[in-house]
């Protein structure tokens, strides 16, 4: 279909970021920002960090409802069969440049798996579905692999007896992680897994609305991820808590970011006005570390920015409170995550979501077209190049 937009030159209200337009119906989470609230599919984000599986999350936003233990074991199977990359995306990620960042080799790797589908133009319902359970299962791995290989070390191969939030720490560091980090990341997965009209979903149906595909889609939104003001969040945060370095020097940093204007990262949320709901619960998990490995550094150093802020004018003022990528710093860090691999495992979480939100933009679909005002010159004759001035 030929682009449908149409103009106007009739006046227009410019709503910049499309701030508190409803763009679609969804089934799949409830984001109260004013009471600090999230849902899954009605289900408290407390109690699915708390006692869900990340498989679980996934089943609950592809089929909408939670799974018997034998749907479950079904999806699994799926689920690891998909870790096993094909020789040409393994190729393709070998073959990269090390010095990029490792959600960029996702993309590379995501076109790749699209490149070699045969039905990567198959936009029935359970064509997507399959596909989104591949690109579930070999995303993890992609981004596994390529921070293996660009470290000079071979990637591991994965291990079918773990549930996803273990084999992927097993499959980064080469061997198994403390059940305390394995439980601390699948809650980290299950918190990020969904977050309503966010921009990389948004992205992702802005790609599916024209007719496109599924891995057209996640790489759209894969690359909206990356940004500091969305999934590169987490990574920016962690960098500025290793800028301060100490609890000693939180305060000054604080005063002097006021000072400067210099954004305090991982504080604040476009929704949320007030404390995020994710944030507890990997506080809770990040602390777990902490106690683990006998060093707190990180998690201290958050709490006692966010005791600083949670006392100044200026951020009660304007509502600021910490978000879900404040304490996903510390806690990605201490399970031996390095900085800009971050915003990868933001993905590994999110392709649940997106996948979702790419089933349910199919269901109805409409090109997602807005329209812009236009502001430039009203009409201006064309000069032949020889007689400008």
């Amino acid at each position: 279909m030929a682009d449908s937009g149409t103009t106007s030159a009739e006046p227009q209200m410019v709503d910049r970021g499309l701030a508190g337009l409803v763009i679609a119906e969804s089934r799949l989470s409830l984001v109260d920002g004013t009471n600090g609230r999230l849902t899954y599919m009605g289900y408290s984000i407390a109690d699915l960090a708390e006692h869900a599986e990340f498989e679980e999350v996934l089943y609950l936003l592809w089929y909408g409802k939670l799974p018997t233990a034998s749907q479950l074991k079904e999806l699994k199977g799926k689920l690891v069969a998909a870790r096993t990359l094909s020789p040409a995306v393994s190729k393709v990620l070998a073959d990269l440049p090390k010095t990029g960042a490792p959600i960029d080799a996702m993309r590379a790797g995501v076109t790749a798996m699209a490149m070699e589908d045969p039905t990567w133009h198959d936009l029935s319902h359970d064509g997507v579905l399959e596909k989104s359970i591949r690109l579930a299962g070999a995303m993890p791995s992609m981004l596994a692999n390529y921070s293996r290989l660009r470290d000079g070390k071979q990637p591991v191969d994965p291990d079918p007896s773990l549930n996803d939030a273990s084999n992927f720490l097993y499959m980064y560091h080469g061997k198994r992680q403390s059940e305390t980090a394995e439980k601390a990341f699948n809650a980290y997965l299950v918190c990020l897994a969904e977050h309503s009209m966010n921009a990389s979903t948004f992205s992702a149906r802005v790609t599916i609305s024209a007719q496109s595909d599924i891995y057209a889609a996640i790489s759209s939104a894969l690359g909206t991820l990356k940004g500091d003001a969305h999934g590169a969040a987490n990574q920016r945060s962690m960098e500025m808590l290793l800028e301060i370095g100490s609890v000693d020097n939180a305060e000054n940093y604080v005063e002097e970011s006021l000072r400067i204007h210099r954004r305090l990262m991982g504080l604040g949320h476009r929704v949320y006005k007030t404390r995020d709901p994710r944030v507890d619960r990997l506080m809770g998990h990040s602390e777990k570390l902490a106690k683990e490995t006998g060093d707190s550094t990180w998690h201290d150093l958050a709490h006692r920015v966010e005791e600083i802020t949670s006392t100044n004018p200026y951020f009660i003022e304007r509502k600021i409170y910490p978000n879900v990528d404040f304490y996903s710093g510390p806690l990605l860090y201490m399970l031996g995550l390095k900085t800009d691999v971050m915003p990868g495992a933001f993905a590994v979480s999110r392709i649940g979501g997106w996948s979702a939100s790419v089933l349910e933009q199919l269901e109805d679909n409409r090109l997602i077209r807005p329209s812009a005002k236009y502001v430039g010159p009203e009409s201006q004759t064309y000069v032949p190049n020889s007689e400008r001035q």
